[in-house]
């Protein structure tokens, strides 16, 4: 019998049969395979109302008051979280109000009465007021060692209140300090006035709001003053006034006034001006007062000074607020 060759169809299905056969003894012979890892879909829950308790919930146990000597920490009774504070059944009783209230120290004030010696009554009146009061003598005024000399002896502070030209038509006297005086006429008539009497501590000006403001003159002032370990109490009669800070400059103890009691010469304004002396002086701790031998000025202060007092204000002549940083040389 004759061999015949098999066609194309025959050949294609021996190869895909044999094809077949080889992968199921692969798929026998092979370990099966893990699924690949999905996450499970996520249930967001629905939040509802919580059922109402059934037992009622107990407050924490009570803070105890802390013993003395115990630490902060066992104020609390069960609880984790300790007062920072103590907790105490003592009352607190409340400091009782003070009318006027005074700062620790008491609040200092220096009264000055200008234009001494004119008028001898209410010169000599002045006099008579407490010694911590201090009085300022002008230099042409009549009989002036007689009259210092008994002011003196009662224990007031002297100062030499020194005539200076104003800037209206008033008359400040004789021997004034002009603007329009040569430098040497300035300097003899201050000497002459420094002359006058002895025993002082200072000077200020009388009137002057026009020669205050005037630098070259008081320049001629401050040097006698330095010259003579005096010190300046500026009258402030001139808001423009150099005299307080050419003596700063030129290390010149010095001071400046605060309040003029008797511009006005009724009680009520006398007395508002005193009042305004004690809230100056609780402000900044002290006050410089100036007045003027008036009947009425030294009546109001024979009342004042005294009441004042009581309240816890202290009375010192001028000079210890000058001196309060150094003593006097």
């Amino acid at each position: 019998m004759r061999y015949k060759k098999p066609g194309l169809i025959a050949s294609f299905a021996l190869v895909l049969g044999a094809v077949v056969a080889l992968g199921g003894i692969y798929l026998t012979l092979s370990p099966p395979q893990p699924a690949p890892h999905r996450p499970a879909p996520v249930e967001v829950p629905v939040l509802t109302a919580p059922p109402e308790a059934t037992t009622p919930i107990m407050p924490p146990p009570a803070l105890q008051p802390v013993p003395p000597g115990s630490s902060p920490e066992s104020a609390a009774v069960g609880d984790e979280r300790a007062q920072p504070e103590a907790i105490t059944t003592t009352p607190i009783i409340p400091a009782p109000e003070v009318p006027s209230p005074v700062p620790q120290g008491h609040p200092v004030i220096a009264i000055i009465i200008d234009d001494m010696g004119l008028d001898l009554k209410n010169s000599k009146r002045a006099a008579m007021l407490p010694a911590a009061v201090t009085l300022s003598y002008m230099p042409y005024a009549p009989g002036l060692h007689d009259q210092t000399q008994a002011a003196s002896d009662q224990g007031h502070e002297l100062m030499l209140h020194m005539p200076m030209e104003p800037l209206g038509r008033d008359d400040p006297g004789p021997g004034a300090l002009l603007v329009g005086l040569q430098p040497d006429e300035i300097r003899q008539r201050f000497q002459k006035a420094l002359g006058s009497f002895i025993g002082f501590d200072g000077v200020n000006n009388h009137m002057g709001s026009k020669f205050t403001a005037d630098p070259a003159g008081m320049e001629i002032v401050l040097d006698e003053l330095q010259q003579r370990h005096l010190f300046f109490l500026d009258s402030r009669t001139n808001a423009k006034s150099v005299g307080y800070a050419l003596a700063r400059q030129h290390s010149l103890p010095t001071i400046g006034r605060d309040v003029f009691l008797d511009d006005d010469i009724k009680a009520d304004s006398i007395d508002k001006q005193l009042a305004s002396t004690e809230k100056v002086a609780l402000r900044k701790g002290y006050a410089v007062a100036i007045g003027h031998p008036h009947a009425l000025t030294l009546e109001r202060l024979e009342q004042w000074l005294p009441d004042a007092e009581k309240r816890g204000f202290k009375f010192v002549p001028v000079r210890e607020l000058v001196y309060k940083d150094s003593p006097p040389p």
